[in-house]
């Protein structure tokens, strides 16, 4: 069993430990010591020249109108966020972990945040004018919704904790790339909803604490009314079942209750990362030295409280660090990710996994594809890609004929047509070369770490590439092209080196790898959060467009790096087809057979980065062709990678290409990303294939 995995606790729910109330009460009184001190500290720190005797002279009924007014419009509401924030995340958390036996599970995991982002992002956008609790209740729909989702795709049996960062992982990247679609349509409607979007905790007076007070403190007295269930349902549901506990209205309610909390962290304060993940799961690693701490009517207070110390102190570090005025611009989101991926990395390390490996849920054909199938497929691929090709070179905008192609070939195209032909051709082709540089790199990161449910993405390759290419356009106005891809490798090659440092304990085992490359996606999307914040707003878009995957601009020069590295990598792929095969199975075979598993692995790994990296710096971030068409290729030609490569990369190319074309002509003039209309295939598919495994 992985030590992710809850188990149930040691003692009955029942028993009564000896000298518990000793420990427990120890811990309570040193976090409501952290938890006054850190809040004295915070209310001294802000860009008005006020210290700690002025705040002094302000409680004694000494200070004047001017101190009391910057304390009670923007201190105190600042600090009452934090604290009620953090009591709703921490309890939330807990709450999800308990339910689904799972201390991965968290508003960041399930993607709760994700959905309530995108409701609340999705309401503004149309126009919509709510009053706060409205907003509440628009972001618990969506966080609900996306919470039921990955609860369902991973389960709550406990035994599924990478499928429950996979899936939650899914459904939140899809759910953020309609964000930033809409953030970019409408930009005018969502303008201040980016940083937001990270989590900030400047408030406007009292109003929104107040409001949403009575929200969080409802849900937490419920919640503690169900703790007994609670306990019951966290030892096992037959046991529950035993003692009268209605295990799933008892599961729902709880679902709801902590979703409600977290979705008024939301409309507060906007998603702040990894406090209901990181809380939690200390409280629970305290509960091996504390005894009683495992009960819930110890656990959720406690874990309430833990939520506010950790909230509490980012954004007293944060303040300490960069300073007042700068943390106006920065969200105390950014912090708490930040600080929370160092916390899963190190929590993925100690995990215990198994060197099982997973069979491919797509791989509908076991093995037996005639040659003369394969070739046939091969064929319909082409001719479709040839196809697709043509079709995206006749559409958009300016629709086109193939004479004004083939005038333009022969240099005898009028100006109209040679101006819409030299944008729209690279742009072409940049689908092209991006999908299948994408499916190849999926398709080798799958085989390597022997997990069907692994993307490019998943490994913290895209998001290194993303950070590098964000910061170089951000930072250093008119940067070349060149210098731009430069950036994006690096960043590329350091959070892949990063990640599988973290991973080669235990011999890179899949589950390890995928927790930690999450870990480091969410901190490069957090670091990019942290450069666009501090940009113009300019930089701002230029940097979403970029995030949402766009081949809008190409030129042919743009498209060198995915051809070097799509021509480079080829023929080792060509070379190395069978040890693919054999690396996809276990460690023991590769070895019996004379194969050098770990240089094997590690040139595999360098081509992936080397792929998934140009195609980043050529197009930016595009979702789901790494896990979609290996899928697909899988499904279509079996396992053997002699023919799944081929025909996953045409897959790819296909996929991108007419997920470009009909972002730049179903809204035209104005275009959609092509990330979004990738992320609009590969998330069905994606459920389709979680739910398909775990029937099985």
């Amino acid at each position: 069993m992985d030590s992710a995995t809850l188990a149930p606790p040691s003692a009955p729910a029942g028993a009564a430990p000896p000298r518990r109330g000793g420990r427990l009460a120890l811990l309570v009184a040193g976090l409501a010591v952290l938890i006054v001190a850190g809040s004295a500290v915070h209310l001294t720190q802000g860009t008005s020249a006020l210290d700690a005797l002025d705040l002094l002279r302000l409680v004694t009924g000494q200070g004047g109108d001017g101190t009391a007014a910057v304390v009670l419009e923007s201190r105190l509401p600042r600090l009452l966020a934090a604290l009620l924030v953090g009591v709703a995340l921490g309890v939330g958390g807990a709450v999800l972990q308990s339910v689904s036996r799972n201390v991965m599970a968290s508003p960041d995991t399930l993607a709760v945040d994700a959905g309530a982002h995108l409701a609340i992002v999705a309401v503004a956008a149309f126009g919509i004018s709510l009053p706060l609790l409205g907003s509440a209740g628009v972001a618990f729909a969506g966080g609900l919704g996306a919470a039921a989702l990955v609860l369902a795709l991973s389960g709550t049996g406990g035994a599924g904790v990478v499928r429950l960062v996979l899936a939650g992982t899914a459904i939140a990247l899809a759910m953020i790339s309609v964000t930033r679609v809409l953030l970019l349509l409408f930009a005018q409607e969502t303008q201040g909803l980016y940083a937001w979007g990270s989590g900030a905790l400047g408030q406007n007076g009292l109003g929104g604490v107040r409001t949403l007070a009575p929200v969080v403190g409802g849900a937490l007295v419920l919640l503690l009314a169900l703790s007994r269930r609670l306990d019951l349902v966290y030892l096992g549901d037959d046991h529950a079942r035993t003692l009268g506990v209605h295990v799933g209205r008892v599961r729902a309610s709880a679902i709801v209750l902590a979703v409600l909390m977290s979705a008024a962290a939301v409309t507060l304060a906007g998603p702040i990362g990894f406090v209901g993940l990181a809380a939690p799961a200390l409280v629970r690693l305290l509960s091996a030295v504390v005894p009683g701490l495992h009960r819930h009517a110890a656990l959720v207070p406690v874990s309430a409280a833990l939520g506010v110390v950790l909230l509490l102190g980012a954004d007293v570090l944060m303040r300490a660090v960069i300073g007042a005025q700068g943390a106006l611009e920065v969200p105390t989101g950014v912090v708490t990710t930040l600080l929370g991926a160092v916390f899963l990395m190190l929590l993925a390390r100690n995990v215990r996994v198994s060197a099982s490996a997973a069979e491919p849920p797509a791989a509908g054909t076991r093995g037996g594809v005639t040659p003369t199938r394969f070739r046939v497929v091969l064929g319909v691929l082409v001719v479709a890609t040839v196809g697709v090709v043509v079709g995206s070179v006749l559409l958009g905008d300016t629709k086109l004929l193939l004479g004004d192609v083939v005038n333009w070939v022969s240099g005898q195209a009028g100006p109209i047509v040679t101006n819409v032909m030299d944008n729209r051709l690279p742009r072409v082709v940049a689908g092209v070369l991006a999908g299948a540089a994408l499916a190849l790199a999926g398709a080798l990161i799958q085989a390597v770490a022997r997990n069907p449910l692994a993307e490019p993405g998943i490994v913290g390759v895209v998001g290194g590439a993303g950070l590098g290419a964000v910061t170089a356009i951000t930072l250093i106005p008119g940067i070349s092209f060149w210098a731009q891809t430069g950036f994006a490798g690096i960043g590329a090659a350091a959070a892949t080196v990063l990640v599988f440092a973290l991973a080669a304990r235990g011999g890179f085992a899949s589950e390890r790898l995928v927790l930690i490359g999450f870990a480091v996606q969410a901190a490069t999307q957090a670091l990019v959060t942290l450069v666009i914040t501090l940009s113009d707003p300019w930089n701002e878009t230029k940097a979403l467009t970029w995030l949402g995957g766009s081949t809008y601009g190409r030129s042919f020069t743009h498209l060198v790096p995915m051809a070097l590295a799509v021509l480079v990598v080829v023929p080792l792929l060509v070379r190395a087809r069978g040890e693919l095969d054999l690396l996809s199975l276990d460690d023991e075979t590769p070895r019996v057979l004379g194969v050098p598993v770990a240089r094997s692995r590690l040139v595999l790994l360098v081509c992936a980065v080397l792929l998934t990296a140009a195609a980043v710096a050529g197009v930016g971030v595009i979702a789901f062709v790494g896990l979609v068409a290996p899928h697909a290729a899988r499904a279509l030609v079996g396992r053997r990678h002699a023919r799944a490569l081929p025909v996953a990369a045409l897959l790819g190319a296909i996929l991108v290409t007419v997920a470009d074309t009909v972002g730049r002509t179903v809204i035209a003039p104005a275009q959609l990303p092509a990330g979004l209309m990738t992320a609009c295939v590969g998330v069905p598919y994606f459920v389709w294939l979680l739910h398909r495994s775990r029937s099985r």
